[in-house]
């Protein structure tokens, strides 16, 4: 291939050529960044929330006029869930995963301990919390009925009882390399009691998990033994395979058929939780893929304006190369040899420039370092649309009559 005409032809249409590397380039470096985003999004939705997501529906109760009887309203509440056809179990929580917003805890490992090993989310739960949430037990036990005790949001800090039960992240956080299993931890720093951690569960993620929320981690949970009672309480309801709409529509009939001093809202499946909580993570993802998408479309376009401006200005050289002989298929490689230099040239410089933009991304947004695996995929994708983009004005070229073009000398 006659590499030395392609570059002096080059040198004498400058202009054109550094506006397309120029903007390859700059299709190169914001698509791997985009690509690198999305990909963290999309990791980040699809992380497991240890539920039974299928089969679990929420709503928050708020009572009304601020009863003193919450506790007996509450366990009567549950009473009447768990005895409605198609429920497994119900549990009365603080909060739970995806939800947006809870509870939670400094968890220290020696009394006073400053500062404390790590902050992580708490849910009150009962004997019920098993098989009510779904969760998988890989060590030790749940907790018995006699271990659970009572609890009102004005006990906080008063008393944690002397068991915990914690996820496999937590674990691994506070006791790296070690059985957590029987270890003791501390919740409050003026506790001289330890609490001990009864049992392990493979994971649970935090309420707010897809909030990105700087030193807490996604699924470094804990569970407590208590009967939730409060002016708002969240009932979670685990339902058999198959009939979660059905129960999630006779479950606020039961309630409201124990009392009508209540409201009832956050009445959702699991499903719907996890769509609402990452929305906005679904829509970045979407607005990046589309720009991506828009970015390589109008770089796709300059190159056939460009190559097509070629084709035109070059018809008395096309026809002489056909009237010597030359090929369709040379004319074909001529111009994709010719892309291919502008585009190499641009993709080197675009390599440069994504990764400074993700340094400067990273730094700035606390996003994830791109991966070199993303800025070849970016690479290679605005290559094949660049040569896919050269084609149409390379068989117009290749179409020409040696003929028509001695005419236009």
């Amino acid at each position: 291939m006659e590499i030395i005409p392609i570059v002096s032809a080059l040198r004498r249409n400058k202009g054109g050529a550094l506006l397309i590397a120029a903007q390859i380039a700059l299709t190169v470096a914001i698509v791997g960044n985009s690509l690198s985003v999305i990909r963290q999004q999309l990791t980040q939705m699809g992380r497991p929330s240890g539920l039974d997501e299928d089969n679990i529906f929420t709503m928050t109760n708020r009572w009304v006029g601020h009863p003193a009887d919450v506790a007996a309203r509450t366990q009567a509440d549950l009473a009447a869930l768990r005895a409605l056809p198609g429920v497994v179990d119900a549990q009365a929580m603080n909060s739970y995963p995806l939800r947006g917003y809870g509870m939670n805890w400094n968890v220290m490992l020696k009394p006073g301990q400053q500062p404390s090993a790590s902050r992580v989310a708490v849910y009150i739960v009962d004997a019920h919390g098993l098989r009510a949430l779904g969760v998988k037990l890989i060590a030790g036990r749940w907790f018995r009925p006699d271990e659970v005790g009572g609890f009102r949001l004005s006990d906080i800090g008063k008393s944690w009882g002397s068991a915990v039960i914690v996820t496999q992240a937590l674990a691994q956080a506070l006791f790296p390399g070690e059985n957590a299993l029987g270890r003791a931890v501390y919740l409050t720093p003026s506790s001289k009691d330890p609490t001990v951690i009864q049992g392990i569960v493979r994971e649970a993620e935090t309420p707010y998990a897809a909030n990105n929320i700087k030193g807490y981690g996604s699924d470094e949970a804990m569970f407590l033994p208590y009967r939730f009672a409060s002016d708002t309480v969240a009932y979670l309801v685990r339902t058999q395979p198959g009939r979660l709409n059905e129960v999630l529509h006779s479950a606020q009939a039961a309630l409201f058929g124990l009392s009508s001093e209540r409201i009832l809202d956050e009445v959702q499946t699991f499903a719907e939780t996890r769509s609402e909580m990452y929305r906005p993570d679904r829509g970045l993802a979407l607005t990046l893929g589309g720009l991506s998408i828009l970015l390589t479309g109008v770089t796709a376009c300059g190159i056939v304006s460009l190559a097509s401006n070629w084709v035109v200005r070059r018809r008395w050289q096309i026809g002489i190369r056909r009237a010597l002989g030359a090929r369709r298929a040379d004319i074909l490689r001529y111009f994709h040899t010719e892309n291919l230099l502008i585009a190499g040239a641009g993709l080197v410089v675009g390599i440069v420039g994504a990764v400074g933009l993700n340094l400067w991304v990273v730094t700035r947004l606390e996003v994830e370092r791109m991966g070199v695996g993303l800025i070849c995929v970016s690479a290679i994708v605005v290559l094949l649309v660049s040569q896919l983009a050269v084609l149409w004005p390379a068989l117009r070229a290749a179409s020409v009559d040696p003929a028509v073009a001695a005419r236009n000398i």
